[in-house]
Protein backbone atom coordinates (compact mmCIF):
# COMPACT_ATOMS: atom_id res chain seq x y z
CA UNK A 1 0.00 0.00 0.00
CA UNK A 2 1.32 3.38 -0.77
CA UNK A 3 1.56 6.45 1.19
CA UNK A 4 -1.44 8.13 -1.00
CA UNK A 5 -3.90 4.82 0.39
CA UNK A 6 -2.43 5.08 3.45
CA UNK A 7 -3.11 8.89 3.72
CA UNK A 8 -6.52 8.45 2.27
CA UNK A 9 -7.46 5.82 4.86
CA UNK A 10 -6.08 7.93 8.21
CA UNK A 11 -7.84 11.01 6.40
CA UNK A 12 -11.55 9.07 6.53
CA UNK A 13 -11.19 7.43 9.28
CA UNK A 14 -10.92 11.18 11.12
CA UNK A 15 -14.87 11.58 9.57
CA UNK A 16 -18.12 10.76 10.86
CA UNK A 17 -19.27 8.31 8.81
CA UNK A 18 -22.56 10.30 8.90
CA UNK A 19 -21.97 13.87 7.69
CA UNK A 20 -23.44 16.32 9.53
CA UNK A 21 -24.99 19.71 7.05
CA UNK A 22 -23.11 22.69 7.47
CA UNK A 23 -19.77 21.56 9.72
CA UNK A 24 -16.33 22.93 7.70
CA UNK A 25 -15.71 20.18 5.90
CA UNK A 26 -19.29 19.91 3.93
CA UNK A 27 -19.26 23.37 3.38
CA UNK A 28 -15.53 22.93 1.50
CA UNK A 29 -16.37 20.30 -0.54
CA UNK A 30 -19.60 21.39 -1.54
CA UNK A 31 -17.42 24.84 -2.78
CA UNK A 32 -14.91 22.66 -4.42
CA UNK A 33 -17.53 21.08 -6.33
CA UNK A 34 -19.30 24.21 -7.03
CA UNK A 35 -15.98 25.22 -8.24
CA UNK A 36 -15.66 21.88 -10.66
CA UNK A 37 -18.95 21.67 -11.54
CA UNK A 38 -19.43 25.72 -13.06
CA UNK A 39 -15.77 24.58 -14.94
CA UNK A 40 -15.93 21.66 -16.37
CA UNK A 41 -20.23 21.07 -16.47
CA UNK A 42 -21.85 17.94 -14.99
CA UNK A 43 -20.63 15.42 -17.13
CA UNK A 44 -17.08 16.84 -17.64
CA UNK A 45 -17.27 16.74 -13.57
CA UNK A 46 -15.19 13.47 -11.72
CA UNK A 47 -15.06 13.32 -8.07
CA UNK A 48 -11.26 13.36 -8.49
CA UNK A 49 -11.61 16.66 -9.60
CA UNK A 50 -13.97 17.51 -6.69
CA UNK A 51 -11.40 16.00 -3.95
CA UNK A 52 -8.57 17.72 -5.30
CA UNK A 53 -10.01 21.03 -5.64
CA UNK A 54 -11.91 20.84 -2.42
CA UNK A 55 -8.70 19.65 -0.83
CA UNK A 56 -9.92 16.77 0.73
CA UNK A 57 -8.65 13.24 -0.30
CA UNK A 58 -11.54 11.01 -2.23
CA UNK A 59 -11.64 8.53 0.66
CA UNK A 60 -12.99 11.66 2.57
CA UNK A 61 -14.96 12.70 -0.46
CA UNK A 62 -17.04 9.15 -0.48
CA UNK A 63 -17.96 9.44 3.55
CA UNK A 64 -19.59 12.35 2.70
CA UNK A 65 -21.10 11.65 -1.02
CA UNK A 66 -21.72 8.38 -2.38
CA UNK A 67 -21.10 9.78 -5.83
CA UNK A 68 -21.49 12.89 -8.37
CA UNK A 69 -25.02 12.77 -8.80
CA UNK A 70 -25.57 12.95 -4.61
CA UNK A 71 -23.21 15.38 -4.91
CA UNK A 72 -24.70 17.63 -7.44
CA UNK A 73 -28.49 17.21 -5.86
CA UNK A 74 -27.02 18.17 -2.53
CA UNK A 75 -25.64 21.91 -3.95
CA UNK A 76 -29.48 22.63 -5.44
CA UNK A 77 -31.12 21.31 -2.18
CA UNK A 78 -28.92 23.51 -0.31
CA UNK A 79 -29.02 26.81 -3.30
CA UNK A 80 -32.53 26.36 -4.05
CA UNK A 81 -34.09 28.41 -0.81
CA UNK A 82 -31.44 31.28 -1.74
CA UNK A 83 -33.55 31.82 -5.07
CA UNK A 84 -34.58 35.46 -5.69
CA UNK A 85 -38.02 34.07 -6.05
CA UNK A 86 -38.18 32.61 -2.87
CA UNK A 87 -36.57 35.35 -1.28
CA UNK A 88 -39.54 37.63 -2.42
CA UNK A 89 -41.06 39.57 0.52
CA UNK A 90 -44.11 41.15 0.10
CA UNK A 91 -45.24 41.19 4.07
CA UNK A 92 -43.95 45.13 4.31
CA UNK A 93 -46.14 46.03 1.16
CA UNK A 94 -48.97 47.87 2.98
CA UNK A 95 -48.80 51.19 1.47
CA UNK A 96 -49.02 53.17 -1.69
CA UNK A 97 -49.69 50.49 -5.19
CA UNK A 98 -46.87 51.91 -7.11
CA UNK A 99 -44.45 52.63 -4.36
CA UNK A 100 -44.89 49.30 -3.02
CA UNK A 101 -44.42 47.73 -6.13
CA UNK A 102 -41.16 49.43 -6.91
CA UNK A 103 -39.50 48.40 -3.32
CA UNK A 104 -40.35 44.49 -4.03
CA UNK A 105 -38.80 45.19 -7.92
CA UNK A 106 -35.55 46.58 -6.61
CA UNK A 107 -35.54 43.82 -3.78
CA UNK A 108 -36.26 41.01 -6.64
CA UNK A 109 -33.42 42.36 -8.66
CA UNK A 110 -30.65 42.82 -6.05
CA UNK A 111 -32.07 39.06 -5.07
CA UNK A 112 -31.98 37.58 -8.22
CA UNK A 113 -28.58 39.46 -10.02
CA UNK A 114 -26.57 37.28 -7.05
CA UNK A 115 -23.82 36.16 -8.42
CA UNK A 116 -24.02 32.79 -6.34
CA UNK A 117 -27.53 32.31 -7.75
CA UNK A 118 -26.68 32.83 -11.22
CA UNK A 119 -23.96 30.29 -10.70
CA UNK A 120 -26.46 27.90 -9.63
CA UNK A 121 -29.12 28.41 -12.18
CA UNK A 122 -26.33 27.88 -14.77
CA UNK A 123 -24.85 24.88 -12.91
CA UNK A 124 -28.68 23.48 -13.48
CA UNK A 125 -29.43 24.42 -16.99
CA UNK A 126 -26.22 22.22 -18.27
CA UNK A 127 -27.55 19.44 -16.84
CA UNK A 128 -31.32 19.44 -16.73
CA UNK A 129 -31.44 17.20 -20.23
CA UNK A 130 -30.02 14.42 -18.70
CA UNK A 131 -31.61 15.18 -14.86
CA UNK A 132 -34.43 17.13 -15.56
CA UNK A 133 -35.19 16.81 -11.70
CA UNK A 134 -32.67 19.44 -11.01
CA UNK A 135 -34.46 21.96 -12.78
CA UNK A 136 -37.67 20.78 -11.69
CA UNK A 137 -36.40 21.82 -7.71
CA UNK A 138 -35.23 24.90 -8.54
CA UNK A 139 -38.23 25.75 -10.46
CA UNK A 140 -40.54 24.73 -7.57
CA UNK A 141 -38.40 26.59 -4.74
CA UNK A 142 -37.89 29.76 -7.58
CA UNK A 143 -40.63 30.96 -10.10
CA UNK A 144 -43.35 28.92 -8.86
CA UNK A 145 -43.44 30.04 -5.27
CA UNK A 146 -42.54 33.37 -6.27
CA UNK A 147 -45.57 33.53 -8.51
CA UNK A 148 -47.60 32.11 -5.53
CA UNK A 149 -46.34 34.50 -3.09
CA UNK A 150 -46.81 37.59 -5.76
CA UNK A 151 -50.10 36.30 -6.59
CA UNK A 152 -51.17 36.42 -3.31
CA UNK A 153 -49.73 39.89 -2.25
CA UNK A 154 -51.90 41.40 -5.69
CA UNK A 155 -55.07 39.40 -4.78
CA UNK A 156 -55.28 42.26 -1.87
CA UNK A 157 -54.92 45.24 -4.71
CA UNK A 158 -57.83 43.35 -6.52
CA UNK A 159 -60.30 43.38 -3.61
CA UNK A 160 -59.40 47.23 -2.89
CA UNK A 161 -60.12 47.95 -6.29
CA UNK A 162 -56.41 49.35 -6.93
CA UNK A 163 -55.85 45.97 -10.04
CA UNK A 164 -57.66 44.72 -12.33
CA UNK A 165 -55.98 41.03 -12.99
CA UNK A 166 -58.08 38.00 -13.26
CA UNK A 167 -55.18 35.61 -13.22
CA UNK A 168 -52.87 37.14 -10.14
CA UNK A 169 -50.04 34.24 -10.63
CA UNK A 170 -49.57 35.42 -14.25
CA UNK A 171 -49.62 39.25 -13.46
CA UNK A 172 -47.46 38.40 -10.97
CA UNK A 173 -44.74 36.19 -13.61
CA UNK A 174 -45.09 39.07 -15.73
CA UNK A 175 -44.28 41.78 -13.62
CA UNK A 176 -40.79 39.99 -12.61
CA UNK A 177 -40.35 39.27 -15.81
CA UNK A 178 -40.18 43.08 -17.03
CA UNK A 179 -38.16 44.18 -13.89
CA UNK A 180 -35.46 41.64 -15.46
CA UNK A 181 -36.06 42.49 -19.07
CA UNK A 182 -32.97 42.83 -21.02
CA UNK A 183 -30.78 43.38 -17.68
CA UNK A 184 -31.74 39.51 -16.66
CA UNK A 185 -30.24 37.98 -19.90
CA UNK A 186 -27.44 39.81 -20.44
CA UNK A 187 -25.93 38.74 -16.28
CA UNK A 188 -27.09 35.32 -16.93
CA UNK A 189 -24.94 34.84 -20.33
CA UNK A 190 -22.46 36.97 -19.41
CA UNK A 191 -20.54 36.10 -15.91
CA UNK A 192 -19.08 39.38 -14.14
CA UNK A 193 -21.88 41.87 -16.25
CA UNK A 194 -24.08 42.78 -13.45
CA UNK A 195 -26.31 46.10 -13.90
CA UNK A 196 -25.38 49.13 -12.70
CA UNK A 197 -27.52 50.77 -9.81
CA UNK A 198 -29.11 53.13 -12.62
CA UNK A 199 -30.14 50.55 -15.14
CA UNK A 200 -31.88 48.83 -12.51
CA UNK A 201 -33.71 51.61 -11.30
CA UNK A 202 -34.95 52.44 -14.77
CA UNK A 203 -36.18 48.93 -15.62
CA UNK A 204 -37.83 48.99 -12.10
CA UNK A 205 -39.60 52.07 -13.23
CA UNK A 206 -40.77 50.95 -16.15
CA UNK A 207 -41.74 47.70 -15.20
CA UNK A 208 -44.00 49.62 -12.41
CA UNK A 209 -44.98 51.99 -15.10
CA UNK A 210 -45.92 48.85 -17.94
CA UNK A 211 -47.53 47.01 -15.04
CA UNK A 212 -50.20 49.80 -13.51
CA UNK A 213 -50.84 50.63 -17.56
CA UNK A 214 -51.79 47.14 -17.68
CA UNK A 215 -53.62 45.75 -14.70
CA UNK A 216 -54.17 49.60 -12.01
CA UNK A 217 -57.12 51.36 -12.39
CA UNK A 218 -56.29 54.50 -11.03
CA UNK A 219 -57.80 54.57 -7.58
Amino acid sequence: MDRRDVTQIEDTETEKTTPRPDTAKYRQILNGAREVFLSHGYDGASMDQIARTAGVSKGTLYVYFPGKEALFRELILKDRLKQAEALLDCAAGEGNLRDTLTKIGRVFIEQMFNPERLSTIRMVIGATEKFPEFGNLLYEAGPKKGMETFGRFLKKYVAKGELTCPDTELAAAQFMDLCSSRIGKRAMFQPGHLPAPEDVDANVASAVHMFLAAYGTGK
